[in-house]
């Protein structure tokens, strides 16, 4: 299976027309960038009113699967369409649950008109963070890490307290008087 190379870029615009690399990876992607990179899905683009319209302003984004369209490459799935509420703020209202109500001896009455819905696209890619410090993995040849890790291995792990028997349950114990008798413990 061959994983998704996403755009490394400061911007989803920039992202989408003019990445500095594409990687797989986080570790890649910084090495790409030269500074520290965040792993985003942002929103870009106008709005279109159908899906056919965003399809078309975007041949060989996303998958179209209209006859005679070309398909996307599996390292090339970094897009997807959306459909949005075209007014947030009627979208923010629609989602409070409703009580049910009764009427024309039917649970739900006849529902209100869905709101309008436009199509965008949004990609997913590395955003480069020029603030932040880049992490620096530690080195897997360096001795004093792999002396550290050996002296670590060396050592036996030790239990906080005794581990109980595994005929006992997890409510029950032993009487201090009577250690063949399980009483159970809540």
């Amino acid at each position: 299976m061959t994983a998704i190379a996403y755009p490394i870029a400061q911007n989803a615009e920039a992202a989408l027309s003019r990445p500095v690399g594409r990687a797989a990876r986080g570790g890649e992607a910084q090495a790409l960038a030269g500074a520290a990179v965040r792993f985003v899905t942002e929103l870009v683009g106008p709005g279109f009113p159908t899906r056919e319209a965003a399809l078309d302003a975007f041949p060989g984004r996303l998958d179209d699967e209209r006859p005679g369209r070309p398909g996307v490459a599996p390292e090339d799935r970094y897009c997807l369409l959306r459909e949005l509420v075209a007014d947030p703020t009627l979208g923010a209202k629609t989602t409070i649950p409703l009580r049910p109500t009764y009427r024309d001896g039917r649970r739900w009455p006849t529902p209100r008109a869905t709101p309008a819905t436009v199509w965008r696209i949004s990609i997913s890619y590395w955003r480069i963070d020029l603030g932040a410090e880049p992490e620096i993995p530690e080195a897997r040849g360096d001795p004093a890490t792999q002396d550290a890790l050996r002296a670590r291995l060396e050592r036996p792990l030790r239990p906080m307290k005794v581990q109980k028997s595994l005929d006992i349950g997890l409510f029950e114990v032993r009487l201090p008087e009577a250690p063949h008798i399980l009483m159970p413990d809540e």
